[in-house]
């Protein structure tokens, strides 16, 4: 039997009052607030980042390619169902899914944010509302808690405090604010991660190399094609760096950034680490750097067919669908459709795996 997808990716529409009324009181002067612009329509505006975020793409799930744009959308235009819980099932309904494991839109570029405390201060308040717009629907609503990593130290409060609040997992930042994520003051975070059985994410657009700010060659649509690097590099510097073999429970997800290279990307890591390893001061390793990603790196993607094509030169168990509602990239509400055409190929075992039970197994659900 088939079973009704869940969506390891899908987004909220943070409303305007997500920061204002949940942060911190010292902090709420600056909080993120969405103001309505010329031309660009409803935007956040956040302190410390040069440009606004607009609200066009934030619900473009459904629309017509022609009809996607950044600029002129207003909130109340947006899919209710990205801010108010009451009307997310029914959109749930309408593509055909299950549950979904719920991340942040404006959330996302506060990733990016220079300024810790600020950005601590926002994700504290962002889970605050999460965990009440989870609550509505708590057995369709899976919400992953961010985390600053302004310190290790902070680092491992925020993983307990995110358990106690029922969070299933968290959202990590690409770029941390000590060292990087290879460095062994994070051991304490990898430890506390495994031993509270939270899965540690990594969604593209939340680190300085993946950034649609930076500088792009060509036309300004060849940048699309390099938000998925930011994910890769965490990807090696977890493994290269040797976290898996201290943490070999440690369970990461890079999220949205497709699937079908995953074969290539490790080929292409055994092959630096075989022939490269000694002039290129890499640390010895257990085992092959592709074994640390099939065992510990789940991986989610929308409509990556090549992904389908790819399962048996990957992991097939650690490959996880999703629909990105209501994002632009959003297969909703014709997951079905697609889904149908796309696992044509695949047993019946294999679509409940990637569609369904890797994901409840990895966070511990029944749905």
């Amino acid at each position: 039997m088939i079973k009704k997808p869940i969506s390891a990716d899908s987004h909220i529409t943070e409303p305007p009052h997500c920061y204002v009324d949940y942060i911190d009181p010292k902090f709420r002067a600056r909080a993120p607030r969405m103001e309505r612009l010329d031309k660009i329509g409803d935007a956040f505006i956040i302190e410390g980042l040069v440009s606004p975020i607009p609200m066009g793409l934030v619900a473009a799930a459904g629309k017509d390619p022609s009809q996607i744009t950044t600029h002129g959308v207003a909130f109340e235009d947006l899919w209710r169902s990205g801010w108010d819980a009451k009307f997310r099932v029914a959109d749930q309904e309408r593509d055909g899914v299950a549950a979904e494991f719920i991340y942040p839109t404006v959330g996302m570029m506060l990733c990016n944010h220079p300024d810790f405390d600020f950005k601590k201060a926002c994700f504290d308040a962002y889970n605050r509302w999460l965990q009440e717009y989870c609550g509505e629907a708590p057995d369709r609503l899976y919400g992953l808690a961010q985390v600053s990593m302004r310190t290790p130290e902070d680092g491992v409060a925020e993983i307990i405090h995110a358990r106690d609040m029922g969070f299933k997992g968290v959202m990590m930042p690409g770029n941390p604010a000590v060292e990087d994520y290879d460095s062994s003051v994070y051991d304490k975070v990898w430890a506390v991660a495994v031993e509270c059985d939270m899965p540690l994410s990594f969604h593209i657009l939340t680190g300085k190399s993946d950034s649609l700010a930076g500088q792009t060659r060509g036309p300004r649509i060849n940048g699309f094609l390099s938000i998925i690097r930011g994910c890769q590099d965490v990807m090696g510097t977890f493994i290269f760096g040797g976290v898996f073999d201290r943490f070999p429970k440690l369970k990461v997800v890079c999220v949205e950034a497709d699937a079908g290279w995953v074969p290539h990307y490790m080929y292409r890591m055994d092959h630096a680490y075989k022939r490269h390893r000694y002039w290129m001061k890499a640390p010895p390793l257990e085992r092959m750097p592709s074994e640390y990603f099939m065992e510990n790196i789940y991986v989610t993607f929308q409509d990556d067919w090549v992904a389908f094509k790819m399962k048996d030169m990957c992991n097939v168990r650690r490959l996880m669908w999703a629909n990105d509602f209501p994002h632009s990239d959003s297969t909703w509400p014709l997951s079905q459709t697609m889904l149908e055409e796309h696992t044509k190929d695949l047993s019946e075992q294999e679509r409940n795996w990637i569609c369904h039970d890797n994901v409840s197994e990895l966070y511990g659900i029944a749905v």
